[in-house]
């Protein structure tokens, strides 16, 4: 349950990433710890303003929506 809703939150960022060159890809989702680990592509993986996506984006609307989430990292 607790990696559907972290995957039903990720399809719904995935096409803002997308808009810029980008994409976004679990890789696991800890509910013992509530760290998502994520895997980012495309431009997303080497821009430079990767870390604030993945920390005011994918993190804020992960931790607002599923309130288990802890953590995301890459």
């Amino acid at each position: 349950m607790f990696e559907e809703k972290v995957k039903e939150v990720l399809e719904d960022i995935r096409p803002r990433l997308q808009l810029d060159g980008g994409d976004i890809e679990l890789v696991s989702a800890d509910e013992k710890t509530g760290v998502v680990k994520v895997k980012l592509q495309g431009h997303c993986a080497h821009c430079p303003m990767a870390e604030m996506t993945l920390k005011m984006t994918v993190e804020a609307e992960l931790m607002d929506r599923v309130p288990e989430v802890k953590e995301v990292v890459t």
